[in-house]
């Protein structure tokens, strides 16, 4: 988005590491898997008017709404439940992009 460069940058930092922390932690059998969430019904979104939260989920391709915390915990157990899983960045945003 217009204006959001030092945000994209952090953001960016944090999926870079995402991989070679795995590997130096992977000794020690830590496991790094990062989320990448998208708009979720938050206690700040929820500071929105209604309008604005409606908006906001009608940007999200599908589903068309505001992601649940409970779906966030679900991703977190499944993620947590399989080994395999390592050095990964997951989206989970519905396949939402922000525009400019």
């Amino acid at each position: 988005q217009v204006g959001q460069a030092a945000y994209s940058a952090s953001k960016g930092g944090i999926v870079g590491m995402t991989l070679p922390i795995a590997r130096d932690l992977a000794p020690l059998g830590i496991r790094v898997v990062t989320i990448a969430p998208g708009l979720f019904s938050t206690p700040l979104l929820a500071g929105l008017p209604e309008r604005v939260r409606s908006f906001l989920g009608q940007q999200v391709p599908f589903p068309s709404r505001l992601g649940d915390p409970s779906e966030f915990a679900h991703l977190v157990q499944a993620l947590a439940e399989n080994p395999m899983v390592n050095g990964e960045v997951v989206r989970l945003d519905g396949a939402l992009r922000m525009q400019p």
